[in-house]
């Protein structure tokens, strides 16, 4: 009896040995499937875009000249003006860069634009000569500051800086009385100001659409001077004082530069 309360013991003492060393030995299950975390969204980054949109100026043709033959002995000075609206489509791309601080968002960016903007002024002065102007807005572009405050992914932001712009213009002059005919072109390349401001929104962590309406100052266009060979001593100048409004709809893809790093888990 004895000796089967002691085996009875000892079978027990074994069976709770092994059970002890078994939760000891390390665990045989696959370790837990990494998950990369989600980046967290800003507007810090260099990004590319297009925009395009329409584009409308004012400003008067002025137009001044001498005509030797009409008048009191010695000839006549003349000057008229002209109202001008140019209008178009207006088209392009744009880079920049961004970096945001809490909600503020600092930025600056290049825009180069194609536009379809055109006018033509026609003009008479009292002695019968009649002048045409033919004024074309080729290409334009800017270099601007941006300042902005951004709720997560919306933002809001005004922007200004510096504007350029080439011009060309057909000009032509006739009085059949004298008569006399001339034509000639012109081409500006102006520097002038721009100011604005627009909304974005981050459709994707780098995907963003913008709405934005700016007003450019191009200052004063000149239409050059006019003489015409068969007629001496007349001659004809023209300028114009333009201001430009566009509203445009755009596209930004914003890359990735500082992508967090990934967590590594020991076991």
């Amino acid at each position: 009896m004895y000796r089967k309360l002691l085996l009875a013991s000892v079978g027990a003492m074994a069976l709770t040995g092994s059970a002890a060393f078994a939760a000891d030995l390390p665990s045989r299950a696959p370790p837990p499937v990494y998950l990369p975390p989600v980046p967290i969204f800003t507007w810090t980054g260099i990004y590319l875009g297009g925009q395009i949109g329409y584009a409308w100026a004012s400003g008067n043709n002025n137009f001044t000249g001498f005509d030797p033959f009409f008048g009191p002995a010695g000839g006549t000075f003349l000057s008229t003006s002209a109202g001008g609206t140019p209008s178009g489509v207006i088209g392009g791309a744009n880079v920049g860069y961004n970096y945001q601080i809490n909600q503020w968002v600092l930025g600056v960016e290049g825009s180069v634009d194609g536009t379809s903007l055109s006018n033509t002024a026609v003009v008479a002065f009292p002695d019968g000569t009649s002048l045409t102007a033919h004024t074309k807005a080729d290409i334009q572009g800017s270099i601007r500051g941006r300042l902005g405050v951004a709720w997560d992914r919306a933002l809001i932001y005004g922007t200004g800086g510096v504007a350029f712009g080439g011009f060309n213009t057909d000009v032509s002059i006739l009085n059949p009385a004298v008569p006399f005919f001339a034509n000639g072109n012109v081409s500006n390349t102006r520097v002038g100001w721009t100011v604005g401001g627009g909304i974005q929104y981050a459709i994707t962590n780098n995907w963003s659409v913008r709405a934005e309406y700016r007003y450019t100052n191009w200052g004063t266009l000149s239409d050059g001077r006019l003489t015409a060979a068969a007629a001496p001593g007349v001659f004809f100048n023209g300028n114009r004082h333009l201001n430009q409004n566009q509203v445009q709809v755009g596209f930004d893809y914003k890359f990735d530069l500082y992508a967090p790093a990934p967590v590594v888990a020991r076991y």
